[in-house]
């Protein structure tokens, strides 16, 4: 991505004011989790009912866990005196930052999170006010609070509270550059005790990095700091502080530039620009970069790479390999910490963190995770030394590894007694967290490709398009006269151009015009096409452009549909690009993401009335397009029937279908003629089939009808505000899908990176 391409900073800001203000305000709400329908719910909730696990808890206080929410709520907690980079900006202008925190939690780890802004910079009153909290949270994460008053804060919120307090800017990011260095000097064939650290800042964050290195082996004496007031040596007195003054070398070198020498790796948690690249050509062989500071480093890898051409780069920023984030790790530490109820996150927790992420990104991928990544993300090497901050396997690894250190260490007072059920219950919530779509962007991006949109001049595509530019996601082409989308770029306020930043073609007046009417001609000429049509068409008819642009292998893969019927736009991309060989007609798939999981529909566009045969070819299309998601399909085939307790027309076609799927695909689970809550109620289904052919809730629900399947989407959508990706068109010989009308802008930016995926299976 080049500099040209990426928002400005005002444009960001006014992006993200937005964002913040609409629909609603603010980035939380509060939801109930049980029914409140009628009185008895209400007596259930509150008064009467709600005394007895009242006193259940006044006699055994362990019982809170079970009867409420706080075994499973975080606090995150600010003054506000050192927020991101912006500084002592007080406790109110933290609180996006607090709300966005908590929106992490809930993403990454499914924690509900409380963010409390504290009106008070007295480190004893803090403390105060934090400790007197504890009845009422699992957790405390501290946030965005300037040393050393933290460290003060953090230790001594441990020695008073009985539940896991942990100061995200320090140890998170700690546990990070620890895993990198870790893997770093593996990689470089040395060993922890041997090397020098040097480090620029002596922040919260930079100190916590040292000491927790330190603890993986790092000798002490081998570790330098610089910070504004230069090299931190014995005797000086500015800016020193106990926690400081532990790493004070005694030495007379005053400068960074005088400690980089021979130095293995660097750790910046300080400014842009302080390392110099000729800092770094006097590096050791080597040598590992962490320059940290955001949202421009203390040195950009490009720069250090041009002195030194071993050098391994770490930095804050999504848009370069081995990002530092630290959602890598807080929200599973939690999450580890929380189920095994925790009362501290001590040492040991977070060395387990450590060699959790480390290994990680030593990994064979598997072959689900390989599929879904494209092969190219999971490679251990200078590139990758941690994970991704969005590989789905970050939660299986760490919070396990993190409840297993807890109750090693005697600090769980709800000790795991079934890891297997405990890590199949990680599994379901990794998709049922909405991050279902990560492993198809993150493959997109590995392997970008030409995406044609039909619908060039619609706002919605124009900044879909400047959105996949800037993401690196695929190279969009866009069908539209120039004019009208350099006049709609500057009225929608995007910075992308015509002929600059993506291709175009235009339906007035292209060079490739003749050519396309003679490929039209060749292709439908039999089927009621004339020259004369052709020529029309070909002007007015921005599918068919499309289509032949797919067709003539000059575009990888169409996106159609914001205008007309979904019937005709199938019948142009039927006669221009035709069905896959052994594939009998098209059908759709449409996935469905809501708060309990990612469910995908079939055929929710295409096939009235499917036969038993084409109900296991949509089953089998369908099968193999969810596997591109890591996902392993699980089937369950719908009717009025359950199994077999209404014998009708469709139950029995339903039931011949599941005949042939088991006959044609033996490994892959799938079950019915079945009613929808017993697809996705484990516990119904093994009231009416205990020996069912699949292993847990149904996550592809294949439906005997257009009809049934088109409703049940939009009621779903309806009623539970489900994001709808899709549909997703099964079947055609090239990647060409037909999007709706309702699409959002967010929808086609999805869609993009599923045309591209699908484009990049078919090569």
């Amino acid at each position: 991505m080049t500099d040209k391409k990426r928002p400005t900073s005002g444009e960001l800001d006014e992006q993200a004011l937005f964002y913040h203000e609409y629909p609603r305000a603010g980035k939380l709400e509060i939801q109930a989790t049980k029914p409140l329908g009628n009185q008895r719910d209400l007596a259930l909730a509150y008064s009467p009912g709600v005394a007895a696990p009242c006193l259940e808890i006044h006699k055994d206080p362990a019982k809170a866990a079970e009867y409420t929410a706080r075994q499973n709520l975080v606090a995150v907690i600010s003054n506000g005196t050192a927020v991101l980079g912006l500084g002592a900006i007080g406790p109110l202008a933290s609180k996006p930052v607090m709300e966005g925190k908590a929106v992490l939690f809930k993403k990454f780890a499914g924690i509900d999170v409380f963010d409390i802004e504290v009106d008070e910079t007295d480190v004893d009153k803090f403390v105060d006010a934090v400790s007197v909290l504890e009845p009422t949270f699992g957790g405390i994460n501290l946030e965005d609070i300037k040393a050393p008053e933290c460290f003060q804060i953090e230790k001594r919120l441990r020695e008073k509270m009985n539940i896991p307090v942990f100061h995200d800017d320090q140890h998170g990011t700690a546990i990070i550059v620890s895993a990198a260095v870790r893997n770093g000097m593996e990689l470089a064939g040395k060993k922890l005790e041997d090397i020098k650290v040097v480090a620029s800042g002596a922040g919260a964050a930079a100190l916590a990095c040292l000491n927790l290195l330190v603890s993986l082996g790092v000798k002490r004496e081998n570790v330098w700091i610089s910070d504004i007031q230069g090299v931190v040596y014995e005797g000086r007195e500015a800016l020193m502080d106990e926690w400081k003054s532990v790493f004070a070398q005694k030495t007379d070198k005053r400068t960074l530039d005088d400690i980089i020498e021979d130095a293995d790796v660097f750790i910046g948690l300080s400014a842009a620009g302080v390392l110099k690249p000729e800092m770094v050509a006097k590096m050791a062989k080597q040598p590992l970069v962490m320059a940290l500071a955001n949202p421009n480093p203390e040195i950009m890898p490009e720069d250090a790479l041009s002195v030194r051409d071993d050098v391994v780069m770490c930095t804050g920023r999504s848009d370069y390999p081995n990002q530092v984030n630290n959602v890598l790790c807080f929200p599973h530490i939690f999450r580890g910490a929380l189920d095994v109820g925790a009362t501290a996150i001590n040492e040991e927790m977070k060395l387990a963190a450590v060699e959790a992420i480390a290994d990680l990104a030593r990994e064979e991928p598997t072959d689900v995770v390989a599929k879904a990544y494209g092969g190219v993300t999971h490679t251990f090497g200078a590139n990758y030394l941690i994970p991704s901050p969005f590989d789905n396997r970050l939660i299986l690894r760490i919070a396990p590894a993190v409840a297993k250190a807890a109750m090693d260490t005697g600090v769980a007072a709800r000790p795991i007694e079934d890891f297997d059920a405990y890590m199949d219950k990680l599994n379901r919530f990794v998709f049922r967290s909405g991050m279902v779509m990560k492993p198809i962007i993150a493959r997109a991006k590995a392997d970008k490709q030409r995406v044609i949109y039909a619908d060039g001049e619609d706002e919605r595509v124009l900044r879909a398009a400047q959105v996949v530019i800037e993401e690196g996601l695929a190279t969009p082409i866009l069908i539209g006269r120039p004019q009208v989308l350099e006049n709609r770029c500057e009225r929608f306020g995007l910075r992308i151009r015509p002929g600059q930043d993506f291709e175009f073609v235009n339906p007035e007046d292209d060079p490739r015009y003749r050519s396309y009417v003679d490929t039209l001609i060749q292709l439908v000429g039999r089927k009621g096409v004339t020259p004369e049509a052709a020529r029309t068409i070909v002007r007015t008819n921005t599918t068919v452009i499309g289509a032949l642009a797919l067709h003539r292998e000059e575009a990888d893969a169409l996106i159609t549909g914001l205008e007309g019927r979904f019937d005709k736009h199938l019948r142009d991309i039927s006669n221009i690009i035709g069905c896959s060989e052994g594939v009998a007609d098209f059908s759709t798939l449409s996935m469905l993401i809501n708060t309990t999981g990612a469910y995908f529909l079939a055929d929710t566009y295409v096939t009235e009335c499917p036969s038993a045969e084409e109900i296991a070819e949509i089953t089998h299309l369908a099968s193999e397009q969810i596997k591109r998601f890591g996902i392993t399909p699980r089937v369950a085939l719908l009717s009025h029937s359950n199994f077999g307790s209404r014998p009708s027309k469709t139950s029995k076609k339903m039931q011949e279908a599941l005949q042939m799927v088991w006959k044609e695909l033996p490994d892959l689970e799938a079950e019915g003629e079945m009613h929808g809550d017993a697809a996705l109620k484990p516990e119904i289904l093994k009231r009416y089939m205990p020996n069912a052919h699949i292993s847990g809730p149904a996550n592809l629900l294949v439906f005997p009808t257009l009809d049934a399947s088109n409703i049940a989407m939009n009621l779903i959508k309806a009623m539970t505000d489900a994001l709808h990706v899709g549909p997703i068109l099964l079947g055609a010989k090239k990647a060409a899908h037909i999007i709706t009308p309702s699409v959002t802008s967010r929808g086609i930016v999805n869609m993009t990176a599923l045309s591209a995926v699908d484009a990049q299976c078919r090569k």
